[in-house]
């Protein structure tokens, strides 16, 4: 787990406000220690994806092994006059004692299934909530903007290039660990690399160039200074005129006799499937067809599929801004619901959120998530959500599901593996989880996506993939929907 700028900071006050005035309620009426279950979810996938790719967990690991209130905070709450010395004892003494369970890192997830469920005690299931959220919600879009760009890219590399455009620097640091997570092969941001060992990626601006009397001496200068790794700027005056001579002549006059090869050159700006395509003819002419060809400015997946399908000559795509903020849709809309409630003996009274807006029905009960692959080819073929005292699914059997929202769509699923996604991560606030170095996160993302059907990855109408409940957790949901309504 990551050592340094996140390992001991403690974010406890990171919470909306009407958490605390909850937890002091909940304690004023007796309701503090009563055992409850918490899921949070999402009902949709940004920008009408297939699917989102799950992250975050190693950082809510960090913020729950730090949870305290300082001496600080509990002056804090004393001069706002609305807090119980009940209350503040209690927080003085505070010690997280939930279990929590949640789906790996890397993993696609899909809407209205628990991606990471909390149990235990009202008061403390109540006051992580925002802080859930905030962690879940960022990395988990950033992971699933990256996939579609990485995606779009094919086989060519992508580098996270979004600091300097992000929503402050927090979100350039863990926007570069969840870019890394969904395949970007690095990042411009060193304290990404410093703190997570994300390659950290960069050659010059056309600040280098234009400090130099001309674009020969700068490039000139900085072959000198690196020839070994040498990558050229070639857009600030003239791509085709000046920046590609001036950058083949550094290349024969400095790096070449100094027994190395050039890397690559990058173009920033301009109509970047015409000048790669001239580019590259006239390094391949000048004996440097191993020289490798970087675009950036304002990319996405969109205008990266259109790039290659008018045949342009790019490696690399350098993306940032529409890639650190997920500008076409900059939220997710992850919530944290309330499932169930434990009555005496033990008992999971289940509990129901109801809205006009369909979608905004929440899922009642203390649950478990199963996924279901097929033997014959390793792809996913549904999700399955039951409660937790149902039996584990049997999948030396056969079994039918059904779309909980038209329930005559039925399937019978044959010859597969069923997988119990979510892991325990805390068990009574002991950590009993060890979060995979980030490089096991990456390549289990990579594995997991190849899992997915082509038409779940398409970015337009991308097929429908199943969230199904067993019978006994969909009549359950009928019931209180009945109870509630009546």
């Amino acid at each position: 787990m990551t050592q340094g700028l996140y390992q001991d900071r403690n974010l406890t006050m990171l919470a909306d406000f009407y958490e605390f005035t909850m937890a002091n309620g909940y304690l004023e009426q007796g309701e503090g220690d009563c055992n409850v279950v918490f899921d949070l979810f999402f009902r949709r996938v940004p920008e009408a994806g297939g699917f989102a790719i799950c992250a975050g967990l190693e950082q809510v690991i960090q913020y729950i092994q730090n949870l305290h209130f300082t001496q600080e905070d509990l002056d804090y709450f004393r001069e706002r006059g609305c807090f119980g010395e009940k209350f503040l004892e209690y927080l003085k003494q505070f010690r997280f004692t939930c279990d929590v369970w949640a789906i790996p890192e890397g993993t696609p997830i899909f809407p209205n299934e628990p991606v990471l469920t909390v149990r235990g005690p009202l008061l403390q299931a109540q006051l992580v909530e925002t802080m859930l959220l905030t962690t879940i919600n960022f990395e988990t879009l950033i992971a699933t903007k990256t996939s579609r760009i990485v995606r779009a890219a094919g086989d060519r590399a992508v580098v996270e290039f979004g600091s300097r455009r992000a929503q402050g620097y927090d979100a350039a640091i863990l926007g570069a660990r969840a870019a890394y997570i969904a395949g970007c092969a690095g990042t411009a941001n060193t304290i990404a690399d410093r703190e997570f060992g994300i390659p950290a990626l960069g050659t010059m601006a056309h600040s280098w160039v234009q400090v130099f009397p001309t674009e020969y001496d700068a490039f000139r200068a900085y072959a000198e200074t690196y020839p070994d790794n040498c990558t050229l700027l070639i857009d600030t005056y003239n791509v085709l005129k000046s920046g590609i001579p001036n950058a083949i002549r550094v290349f024969d006059e400095v790096v070449v006799p100094r027994s190395f090869r050039p890397k690559g050159v990058r173009i920033d700006s301009g109509d970047l499937a015409y000048l790669s395509k001239k580019a590259r003819k006239l390094l391949d002419e000048a004996g440097y067809p191993d020289v490798k060809i970087m675009a950036s400015n304002s990319l996405d997946e969109y205008i990266i599929r259109d790039l290659l399908l008018q045949g342009a000559k790019l490696d690399i795509f350098g993306v940032g801004e529409n890639l650190i903020t997920s500008k076409a849709e900059p939220v997710f809309g992850g919530v944290y619901k309330l499932a169930a409630v434990e009555r005496p003996g033990g008992f999971w009274e289940p509990r129901i959120k109801i809205s006009e807006t369909v979608e905004k029905i929440t899922t009642p009960g203390f649950k478990r998530l199963w996924r279901f692959y097929s033997r014959e080819n390793g792809k996913a073929l549904a999700d399955y959500i039951t409660l937790r005292e149902e039996p584990p699914v049997d999948d030396s059997q056969d079994i039918t599901i059904f779309d909980p929202n038209a329930v005559w769509k039925k399937k019978t699923v044959y010859d597969y593996t069923a997988r119990e996604l979510m892991v325990q991560v805390f068990d009574q606030g002991r950590l009993c989880y060890q979060s995979p170095a980030l490089s096991e996160i990456r390549s289990y993302c990579a594995a997991q996506l190849d899992t997915l059907w082509d038409e779940s990855l398409r970015f337009e109408y991308p097929h429908r993939y199943y969230v199904d409940l067993s019978p006994r957790l969909w009549q359950m949901k009928q019931d209180l929907l009945e109870k509630m309504n009546g």
